[in-house]
């Protein structure tokens, strides 16, 4: 689940994943998008990847096949396959049963989105990419932000331009130019 909820891959896209499309070391795993058939690295949370480890060290004691070219994901019941859309909806059913709660699989790459789009230094063309968007709309409906968080950045954007104005960067002219010169055509104080 923290694969899906960090990534916002498909809950389809991520079971295609083998072994050898990890790179914990990078924050990476790899998978076949869903519309193109095209293999695309993802940048995934740190903690996805410490439980996959753990996944991975309870069923490799428990038997299932390990090795690069072997499916990421497996069932941990008796015959071993690889885990597939079903099996995996299956899983999140039981969970919702336990947890009381109704969530589909599909809500963890809505929950993906949201959380990239709600980071201001976030480049929604990359949220696009990493979702597999062909067009950047298909974003509009999470970046509705509220009331308060428009009036929010609209007052931290004057409180910056008021900050500007009280301190200036310095400015050195560039070699060559007279400097009474640039303040006639920019203004500011004549030297």
């Amino acid at each position: 689940m923290a694969f899906w909820v960090s990534t916002g891959a498909r809950a389809s896209e991520l079971l295609t994943s083998n072994e050898r499309d990890t790179l914990p070391g990078q924050q990476l795993i790899g998978v076949i998008r869903k519309g193109t058939q095209d293999y695309q690295q993802l940048p995934a949370s740190p903690d996805s990847f410490v439980w996959l480890r753990l996944y991975q060290e309870e069923a490799w004691r428990k038997g299932v096949p390990r090795g690069r070219g072997e499916p990421l994901w497996w069932t941990l019941r008796r015959p071993w396959r690889p885990l597939n859309y079903h099996a995996a909806r299956a899983m999140f059913v039981w969970t919702n049963e336990l947890l009381g709660s109704n969530w589909t699989l599909h809500d963890l790459r809505h929950t993906a989105t949201f959380r990239m789009t709600e980071d201001s230094e976030m480049s929604l063309i990359y949220v696009q990419h990493i979702l597999a968007h062909k067009y950047q709309t298909t974003l509009q409906k999470y970046i509705n932000p509220s009331k308060d968080e428009v009036i929010t950045a609209g007052l931290a954007h004057f409180a910056r331009l008021e900050l500007r104005r009280k301190n200036p960067l310095p400015t050195t002219p560039a070699p060559d130019y007279n400097p009474d010169s640039l303040s006639v055509l920019f203004g500011g104080p004549r030297t």
